[in-house]
């Protein structure tokens, strides 16, 4: 096949996937300005169901739970995730360079068996020790624990691709433990903390069953309010609310995509 049909032919095997991927959004997005109270037809567009959804206050109340849920998960799982992944590099030669497949386990184990085995875990210390009772906080220690992985792996790949050389360089400049952390690691893993952060905050965002396994009655997100309102079926106000939560995650992408834009121009200037 020539050159310029096999490209032809890449190309449009790229189009369909990006509609395979995409339509269904794109559907989600279009019925959520449906004038008619059922997912069945389209009449006319309408933006009343946004009006109603901004307006209820449970809804808004989930909203803000998955957003705090979201922030302060990602920031604690970036920090531990970022020192975890450094860990794994400088152990990476060693005995203990086997554990480092050990981080795998979070990431391939089903969510449905990593949220019952979160809801027994603290289930027994609350029962026991009184602490720990299901709420926001256990969401919070859940999501960590599921986040983690993904930001030590990034940071891992990252330190990976570093030239060895670089370190000796810092020794040899008398650089001690705190100026190669601030002057050498933290620069050159900006972009990686940053990506890791995202990912772990679009993780976090649309989580269901983990979130839906360690909540308590007052710890409702916006994923499981979607999930308690579709059993009525699915309206165009609960297509308002999917398609508020795509519009976040595309939101957390274009800033992360924009900032290695930037930074990027800015190393080719230099």
């Amino acid at each position: 096949m020539p050159a310029r049909g096999f490209n032809i032919s890449l190309r449009g095997f790229w189009y369909l996937v990006l509609v395979f991927l995409y339509a269904p959004l794109a559907v989600v997005v279009l019925f959520s300005f449906n004038d008619a109270n059922t997912a069945a037809n389209f009449t006319h567009a309408t933006l009343k169901w946004y009006t109603r959804l901004f307006a209820d206050n449970a809804v808004i109340s989930a909203f803000k739970k998955s957003l705090l849920l979201a922030i302060v998960s990602s920031c604690i799982a970036t920090l531990l995730g970022t020192m975890l992944g450094y860990g794994m590099y400088i152990y990476r030669s060693r005995r203990l360079g086997w554990l480092i497949w050990l981080i795998y386990l979070p990431i391939i184990m089903p969510d449905i068996v990593y949220g019952i085995s979160e809801m027994t875990f603290f289930t027994t210390i609350y029962r026991q020790l009184g602490v720990l009772e299901p709420g926001l906080g256990t969401m919070i220690i859940a999501h960590i624990s599921f986040q983690v992985p993904f930001v030590a792996l990034l940071i891992y790949s990252r330190m990976v691709g570093l030239d060895a050389r670089l370190f000796d360089a810092c020794h040899d400049l008398y650089a001690n433990s705190l100026q190669r952390v601030w002057f050498f690691l933290l620069p050159l893993l900006q972009p990686a903390i940053i990506s890791a952060f995202f990912l772990a905050f679009t993780l976090s965002i649309d989580d269901f069953v983990i979130s839906f396994f360690t909540a308590g009655p007052q710890s409702t997100t916006l994923p499981i309010y979607i999930w308690s309102a579709i059993k009525k079926g699915i309206t165009p106000e609960v297509n308002a609310i999917a398609a508020v939560m795509i519009g976040a995650v595309f939101a957390a992408a274009a800033i992360c995509l924009a900032f290695q834009y930037v930074r990027a121009s800015v190393a080719r200037k230099d």
